[in-house]
């Protein structure tokens, strides 16, 4: 065995915390908190200003529009399942106010959901940016 074949192994090994169930579940909720094409709700079909909704409807990302599926994701359904993808893949509990750790929140978020999670954060309430800086935000529903 050479000095090389560790530092090899190293490159191909897959952080065995991201096959955890919790942690599949949440990137399975991530791509399935938006459906195909703009939003069809009553207000989107009579041609409502999305700009004056207290949450956006429709959002573009993937060269398409897509529309948030509101039944499925509310801010506290979208805290319990971070929640529990959190403490699966951190061994800790993630305190629901205050400072957002964005990167550790990346690590285990498929690169590719990556502009469906900074979209779906803010648009559900969970949490806002400020000043560069995510802060997850106390759930009134």
């Amino acid at each position: 065995m050479s000095a090389e074949e560790p530092l090899i192994a190293d490159l191909f090994e897959v952080d065995k915390r991201l096959t955890l169930k919790p942690v599949v579940d949440f990137n399975s909720y991530l791509h399935n908190a938006f459906g195909e094409g703009p939003c069809s709700c009553h207000r989107c079909a009579e041609g409502g200003d999305e700009s004056t909704y207290s949450q956006a409807h429709t959002f573009t990302f993937e060269g398409r529009q897509w529309h948030r599926r509101f039944a499925t994701t509310a801010g506290s359904d979208v805290a319990q399942v971070l929640k529990k993808a959190w403490l699966s893949y951190t061994k800790a509990d993630l305190n629901l106010i205050g400072a957002l750790d964005l990167a550790t929140l990346k690590t285990f978020t498929d690169t590719a959901l990556h502009e469906r999670l900074l979209a779906l954060l803010p648009a559900c309430g969970l949490a806002r940016e400020v000043d560069g800086q995510w802060l997850l935000q106390a759930q009134a529903d």
